[in-house]
């Protein structure tokens, strides 16, 4: 089972940052020594204070001492058409995805991650044509081995949204919709991590499932490296909105389901 990328004390850093709230501001508005929130976010563990430091920060309490106490991970997902590749980028692990219609033998491809001979030995044994590539954001990370990509499955389509564009691939935007045989896709912006951060909601699976790049993770979410209020005004609105039974597919970590963060994922109080 791949190991959840956050739990409280990367959550809590992020927050913080995101809120501009710093380590002496929030010992002093919980009644702590810095010391203390210090070794918080170095990983302790005392209930008082991370759920004093989750209501200062506007997290949900409970919900983040699950993840300190390592109580939850989510429920494996096996879908079939789906097919998480994962690949190391220095001491982080990134995932890429693929999706495919299983009668056309026609696959798409989300993001590349670093090593291109996972997806090329999967692709070759299963004797897929790649249609098109979608990448959810530009950081380096995500698209490290893509121009290898493009020269072994002769220059398939890269779709980027347009902030992010570069030479050679196809700028989209919100609303961006897209077709394979039985499967069906239709980009959402989800900024706030990435300027140009994109979900990809797919049809045509047994279950709904949603792309999300570095939007969110399980348990907890990518972090507003361009702004944070963003990046949760979009999860909101263009993620926890779908159905509970849509499987999410984040860039790091392991898939999720709208419903498991609903219950599971401390930047969402609202959800019970």
């Amino acid at each position: 089972m791949t190991a959840l990328e956050d739990f409280h004390e990367d959550i809590l850093a992020k927050a913080m940052r995101g809120l501009g709230i710093g380590k002496n501001d929030i010992a002093e508005r919980v009644g702590a020594q810095k010391s203390s929130i210090e070794a918080i976010l170095k990983g302790t563990v005392d209930d008082n204070l991370i759920k004093m430091m989750a209501n200062v920060l506007q997290l949900d309490g409970k919900k983040l001492l699950r993840a300190a106490r390592k109580e939850w991970s989510p429920a494996p997902v096996a879908l079939d058409g789906l097919k998480q590749i994962s690949s190391s980028y220095g001491d982080m692990i990134v995932n890429s995805y693929i999706t495919w219609d299983e009668v056309a033998r026609t696959a798409l491809i989300f993001d590349t991650g670093t090593d291109a001979e996972p997806i090329l030995q999967f692709i070759d044994e299963r004797k897929f044509k790649v249609d098109a590539i979608f990448l959810t954001h530009t950081h380096r990370d995500h698209i490290a081995c893509l121009d290898k990509l493009l020269v072994q499955f002769g220059n398939p389509k890269v779709h980027v949204h347009e902030q992010e564009f570069f030479d050679g691939c196809v700028p989209i935007e919100e609303g961006f919709k897209y077709s394979i045989d039985s499967l069906s896709l239709q980009a959402k912006h989800t900024h706030g991590h990435s300027s140009g951060g994109m979900t990809y909601i797919i049809d045509g699976l047994a279950k709904p499932a949603a792309v999300v790049g570095d939007a969110m993770f399980a348990g907890s979410m990518g972090g507003g490296m361009i702004s944070y209020s963003s990046a949760l005004q979009t999860n909101r609105e263009k993620i926890m909105c779908l159905s509970d039974e849509t499987i999410l597919c984040p860039g790091h970590g392991p898939i999720t389901s709208v419903g498991e963060e609903k219950m599971n994922n401390p930047f969402f109080p609202e959800f019970r």
